[in-house]
Parts: structure tokens; C-alpha cells; sequence
């Protein structure tokens, strides 16, 4: 067992990786697994990563695709929820999370403007680059022009999408 602090939510303890995540979230890590294992063998090696990134329009070199490999060379199912797992569980608590993204919310909207953020990430802390914010707009829920926060919160924390919050 580690010894960092997990967050509230969920539990983690290493022994059953499937204990940490709802059945929602299993599932779409599922549909993730399988979309990535490219030859439906059940392990996800070097050709399936290669044909997933080319997918997405990036040719990677073997040197790239051996570094992802290397901490779980036999990556099954079960090793890639564990992987995800930990990933989840070295992101910042959720109320940490919720703060940070509530000073830039002064209308108590849930709600932060593209630009307010955008400027944010490109001036504090971790600077961002224009491609990693174009990235995580990708992926944030939106309303209108504006990040749903509370939303990408839960993302970033649990993963899949949450419905709104009124």
C-alpha cells in the first residue's frame, strides 16, 4: 500500500482495482480499453498504441511508444484500470480542485469564461501552451462559450462526464 493520501472519493487499497470505481466507470473504461487494444487480444502492446495514435493523426516513434510501455509492459485490463487508478488518485482532492476553479467564478455561476481561463492557465503556475489548452477544451464541459467547472471538476477527479448541476 502506498503511502500517499487518497481523496475522499474513492477508496483505494490495491487489492481489488475494480472496488474503486462504479460500474459506470468500469464500463467506460471498457469502451476505452477496447478501443485502444486494436487487435482484440486482450493485452494492449506496442502495435495497438502505434495504430491508436495514428488514428488520431499522430505517427509516433518506437522510443515514444516502448516509454509508455515501460511501467506496465503486460497491460490487460485489469493493469490498465489499476494504471487509471493511480493516475485518479494523484490529481488534487476534489474540494482542492473545487476552490482553485471558484476564484475565478465571482458570480457563483459555475460557470468560467473561456478567456478568464485561458489566461489563468497561461499565467500561473504550470504554464500551459495554446495546444494543451486547446486539448483540455476538447474535453471540458461547456455551456454556452463558458467551462462548466463544477462538471470538469468531476471529470478530472472520476472521469466520464456528469450530468449538469443546477
Amino acid at each position: 500500500m502506498s503511502g500517499k493520501k487518497a481523496g475522499k472519493k474513492p477508496n483505494r487499497s490495491g487489492s481489488n482495482v475494480f472496488a474503486n470505481f462504479d460500474q459506470q466507470q468500469i464500463q467506460e473504461f471498457k469502451e476505452a480499453f477496447t478501443i485502444i487494444d486494436q487487435n482484440r487480444d486482450g493485452i494492449i502492446d506496442a502495435n495497438d498504441l502505434k495504430e491508436t495514435w495514428a488514428s488520431l493523426g499522430y505517427m509516433q516513434d518506437d522510443k515514444f511508444i516502448q516509454d509508455m510501455l515501460n511501467e506496465f509492459p503486460t497491460l490487460n485490463f485489469t493493469t490498465f484500470l489499476n494504471c487509471f487508478g493511480q493516475k485518479l488518485a494523484d490529481t488534487d482532492a476534489e474540494d482542492v480542485l473545487s476552490n482553485a476553479f471558484a476564484c475565478f467564478d465571482v458570480e457563483n455561476s459555475g460557470r468560467i469564461s473561456k478567456n478568464d481561463l485561458s489566461s489563468a492557465l497561461k499565467q500561473l503556475g504550470d504554464r500551459f501552451t495554446d495546444d494543451e489548452i486547446a486539448q483540455m477544451y476538447e474535453v471540458a464541459p461547456m455551456k454556452d462559450k463558458d467551462v462548466d467547472w463544477k462538471r470538469f471538476v468531476k471529470l478530472i477527479k472520476y472521469g466520464g462526464d456528469f450530468e449538469e448541476e443546477n
